[in-house]
This record gives structure tokens, C-alpha cells and sequence, in this order.
């Protein structure tokens, strides 16, 4: 993997992932494919839209279908028919979200599947094996990531447990596959500082910011996205980690982030809320049962240029299986093409001026 930097405004960044599988345009939004699919998207309409990058996770497929299967079957590119970049999360947020089904120990995480109750353990030889079988491009170290609020002696010591971990993961890598190393250290600057210290002097091809959106307020969140990104190496690809609110994106990419990844468009589509140029809207609000508008006139993804507000009004409410489909293409597509306008802007030296006119139009939604 080769990362280069091509233009700069300010702390953004606008740059580029070289992968065995293709370029990664950065700032880049990875849509999540947790079981090997993105909810209610075909490949080939990703592809459309402009996902140059996917995100899939170890904890799930290794519990289902397992990676035996995935590995028999050509490896998780050939078995979705995906053949662009793929960056496994190791499963570390998974195991933490399981609490109280899990027990964290020196090697590893012991915990029940939420799937049938069987017994299972993942420490870090097990999670590069596993992302190993699966062939992704980008694998990340296996890491525990720190509740909030968590006591200060608490945090130090799950961190030192993640840098651990991490240099156990380096040990692993496989050949041909990018490692990402992940910061923890909960709310504490100086936590988070050692870590990313003990992180550089390992070695990774990128880093990654882990141990943020987990119930912090907003203030505190914003802070450790300040204070982290001036710490992560200049010339390495950096990842904000589950973050996917578009103003603590805007936020982010501000202080020099460069990935990000979360549910929240392909979630929100699937209830019925979709993003558009003037804010938020829930399309099952009874103003649009005759409306014969498109749901966002500045958009131009297929939805937008097929169908109106009454009638997706009208599939959410019967439940019907398109409208999931619709929705989810509508809010990838301004996802991606609000990333395709943060990277303009970097280029053309206006990103301040782009992030103000959104902190705008996101503050009415």
C-alpha cells in the first residue's frame, strides 16, 4: 500500500491510497458491508455511486459463514463479486459490544456468539488469521475498545493490553495485506498520547482512532479528534474510526482525517430518514404524500432522477422491500458525493468555506 498526499489546505488533506485492488480518493467514506453486503446494494450500483472502498468485519464473517467457506470460494472479493479495496475491521468494537457475554484476558477475548451461544475466542494471532483467509487489502490490529466513562486506571491498563496486542498483530501480518494500527486511551489525552507513541515505534501503514461515538458527549468527542490528529504520522492514511455523522465528519476532515466509515446512511435509509442539500428529511412525513418532487432536485443519483417524494412516501409506508433499496442508494450517492466535494474543495483551497455553508445547512436539519 502506497499513501501520497496531493494537495493540502490548511490541516486537510487531500490524498490518495494506492492498493493492489485500485485508488482510495481521500478524504474517503467507506460504505459498511459487515456480512459481505452492503444493506440492500448490489456491487455494481456501488460501483455507480462511486465507493471506491468497502468495509467488512472479522467477528461477523468468521461466525457466519465462517472463513473456511469465504477461503474455499475464492476469498471475500470473489465470494460478493467486489473487486475494489476492502478493509476488515478486526472485530474489536464487535467483542466490546457484546459486554456482559464477553471476558477480556492477556491472549484474547473469550465471548458467546449472538448468534447461537457457542463459546468462541479471538485474540490477535486469530484476527490476522482470520482477515488473512478473508484477503482483505486493509486488516486492522485487534484491539478493546474503552467504555465510557471509564476510570483513568481502567483505560491505561486497556490500552497497554491494545499495544500488546497490536505488536502481536504486526507478528502476523499477512503478505500483500496493509495493517492499520489503532489508538485507544479512552477520554485521556495522555493515554491517548502514549499510544499513538507505542504505535509509531511498532510500525503500521496506517493509524486509526478507535474508542470514539461510544457515548461521550459531543464536546468531549470533538475534543479527542482535535487533540488526536496532530499526533498521527503526517504520511500515513488516517482513520476516524465508526464516525459517520456528516458535521463531526466535516469536523474530522477539518483537523486532518482522512477515513471514515459507519451504518449510519444505509440505517437512517432503511427508517425512512434521508440527507439531502437542505438537511435531513423523514420521507414518511404526511407534506410529501402528494408531492410529485423529486426527494433532492440538486441530487443526481438514480432515485432522485426516477421517482418522487409521494411515491417513496408511499413504498416506505406498505413496507415494501424497494424502498429500502431507493433510500439506501439515495443516501450512499450523497455521501459519496458530499466526499467527491470536501476533496475539491481541499484542492481548490475553500474547504473553510465549503465546511461553513454545511454547518448551515446542517444546523436546520
Amino acid at each position: 500500500m502506497d499513501f501520497r498526499i496531493i494537495a493540502q489546505d490548511g490541516p486537510r488533506r487531500r490524498g490518495e491510497i494506492t492498493t493492489r485492488r485500485g485508488i482510495i480518493r481521500t478524504p474517503a467514506f467507506m460504505p459498511v458491508g459487515t456480512l459481505g453486503t452492503v444493506k440492500a446494494m448490489s456491487p455494481e450500483e456501488l460501483r455507480e455511486i462511486g465507493a471506491e472502498v468497502i468495509l467488512g468485519n472479522t467477528y461477523h464473517l468468521y461466525l457466519r459463514p465462517g472463513v473456511e467457506v469465504i477461503a474455499a470460494l475464492g476469498g471475500l472479493h470473489a465470494f460478493m463479486n467486489w473487486d475494489r479495496p476492502i478493509l476488515t475491521d478486526s472485530g474489536g468494537f464487535q467483542v466490546f459490544s457484546l459486554a456482559p457475554f464477553r471476558k477480556i484476558e492477556e491472549h484474547g477475548v473469550q465471548f458467546r456468539s449472538h448468534i447461537d451461544g457457542s463459546l468462541h475466542c479471538i485474540g490477535p494471532k486469530e484476527a490476522m488469521h482470520i482477515q488473512g483467509m478473508l484477503g482483505s487489502d486493509i486488516a486492522m490490529v485487534f484491539d478493546e475498545c474503552i467504555p465510557y466513562p471509564a476510570a483513568h486506571e481502567y483505560a491505561e491498563h486497556s490500552t497497554d493490553i491494545t499495544t500488546r496486542w497490536a505488536r502481536e498483530c504486526k507478528e502476523y501480518q499477512s503478505e500483500g495485506q496493509a495493517l492499520f494500527g489503532i489508538m485507544q486511551g479512552g477520554m485521556f489525552r495522555d493515554l491517548r498520547r502514549k499510544s499513538i507513541e507505542d504505535l509509531q515505534e511498532i510500525g503500521f501503514d496506517g493509524y486509526a482512532v478507535g474508542g470514539v461515538s461510544v457515548g461521550e458527549p459531543k464536546e468531549e468527542m470533538h475534543d479527542i479528534i482535535s487533540f488526536t490528529a496532530p499526533l498521527l504520522p503526517a504520511d500515513r492514511p488516517r482513520y476516524l474510526m465508526g464516525i459517520g455523522d456528516l458535521g463531526d465528519m466535516l469536523f474530522a476532515v477539518d483537523a486532518g482525517f482522512d477515513m471514515f466509515d459507519c451504518v449510519m446512511p444505509t440505517r437512517n435509509a432503511r427508517n425512512g430518514t434521508l440527507f439531502t442539500s437542505v438537511g435531513r428529511i423523514s420521507i414518511k412525513r404526511e407534506e410529501f404524500k402528494f408531492d410529485a418532487g423529486p426527494l433532492d432536485p440538486a441530487c443526481s443519483c438514480y432515485t432522485c432522477r426516477n421517482y418522487s417524494r409521494g411515491y417513496l412516501r408511499h413504498l416506505f409506508l406498505a413496507r415494501e422491500i424497494l424502498s429500502m433499496r431507493l433510500n439506501t442508494l439515495h443516501n450512499l450517492y450523497f455521501y459519496q458525493d458530499f466526499f467527491q466535494k470536501m476533496r475539491a474543495a481541499i484542492e481548490e483551497r475553500r474547504f473553510g468555506e465549503f465546511k461553513r455553508r454545511w454547518e448551515g445547512v446542517l444546523g436546520q436539519a
